[in-house]
Order: C-alpha cells, then sequence, then structure tokens
C-alpha cells in the first residue's frame, strides 16, 4: 500500500495547492492520504482519506494521535470555507509562495537556520528544547505567536520555532513579524 502524509503540501504544493500527489503527479497511485487543515487551511481538524476498508483499519488499530486537538463546534464550517477560498481564488496560492518565499530569503539573511523545509511551514532550528521556548516566549512578548516543537515530537537536539506563512499576510505583517524574528533571535543568541 501507499500512504501519503501531506499535511505540509495540502494548499500548497501542485496546481492551485491541491496536494503532494497532485504535485508529484501520482493520481490513482496512492492508497490513502492524511492531512492537517491547520497548517495552509488555517483551521483546525485534519483528514484521513482513502477507501472504505482504509478509513475502518484507521479508526480501528491507530495509535493515539500525537499532535491531535478536540474540536469545537462550528469547525466543520470553517473547514468548508477554507477549502472552498484555497480552490476556488488560486491568487491566494500564489500569495502564500510569495510570503513563504520573501520570509525564508529575510530570515536567512538575518542568520536564522531554517532547516531544510521546501514548503510555507519553515522552522527554526534551535537545537535544545529550552532555546525553542525561549525563542516562542520572546516572540509571544513581541505581539508575534509561534509553536515550540520540543522533545518528544523532535530529536532532542532538534527542538525549532514553527512558522505557517499564509496568503492572508500583508508586506507590513511580515516585516513586523521579520523585525520581531531579529530582536528575540539577538535575546536568545540564535544570531
Amino acid at each position: 500500500m501507499v500512504f501519503v502524509d501531506d499535511c505540509h503540501g495540502e494548499g500548497v504544493l501542485g496546481d492551485r495547492g491541491a496536494g503532494i500527489v497532485d504535485h508529484f503527479k501520482l493520481q490513482g497511485r496512492v492508497d490513502f492520504e492524511i492531512g492537517s487543515f491547520s497548517k495552509a487551511l488555517g483551521v483546525q481538524g485534519g483528514i484521513v482519506a482513502g477507501s472504505e476498508q482504509v478509513r475502518t483499519h484507521a479508526l480501528n488499530h491507530s495509535r493515539s494521535w500525537l499532535l491531535s486537538g478536540s474540536q469545537p463546534p462550528g469547525v466543520a464550517a470553517a473547514q468548508k470555507a477554507a477549502v472552498e477560498v484555497l480552490m476556488d481564488e488560486p491568487e491566494h496560492h500564489a500569495r502564500l509562495w510569495a510570503n513563504t518565499d520573501k520570509f525564508r530569503k529575510e530570515m536567512e539573511s538575518l542568520g536564522f537556520d531554517l532547516g531544510m523545509s521546501t514548503t510555507p511551514i519553515i522552522p527554526v532550528m534551535c537545537g535544545e528544547s529550552a532555546v525553542a521556548k525561549q525563542l516562542s516566549s520572546e516572540m509571544r512578548d513581541l505581539g508575534v505567536v509561534v509553536g515550540a516543537i520540543v522533545f518528544p515530537m523532535v530529536a532532542r537536539d532538534g527542538a525549532r520555532v514553527r512558522n505557517q506563512l499564509s496568503a492572508g499576510l500583508s508586506n507590513e505583517h511580515l516585516e513586523e513579524i521579520l523585525g520581531a524574528y531579529e530582536t528575540a533571535g539577538k535575546a536568545v543568541n540564535l544570531i
């Protein structure tokens, strides 16, 4: 069986953001996919897609989901609306990539290690969990919310702060975020 984890590809890769399977032209060759609505779509939840047999197996045999969370009322409608906007307005896809390219270029010029990501989900590599938590806290104090991803979700020396770029960010937003990173990065000795 072929399984695709498309949590970082949905809304990003492929024609108009159709995902990894579309990007690599694998339609009809994948048995099931999982995805996250919390990345490019900006709402809570996720998806397991496949045949009825695959779905039943996943529901009955999967371990707990490490990054799962319950959905508050109204999330299904928000998920549907987010997907419709993404698919009906291709300029969102182009704007997402323009924002991603600008953020990546500017962060690298500041001296941050952005890891190996090729999608709009861009890590700032921190090494130790304490540094990632400190960077996240400094950023929050500067008005920018970013999530620290720490052990055991990543290796002990692979802690990072995760950034999820969006088509909804203006140039002014990006400049504010970049300024906060410069200040916070210096405060925690990352740059």
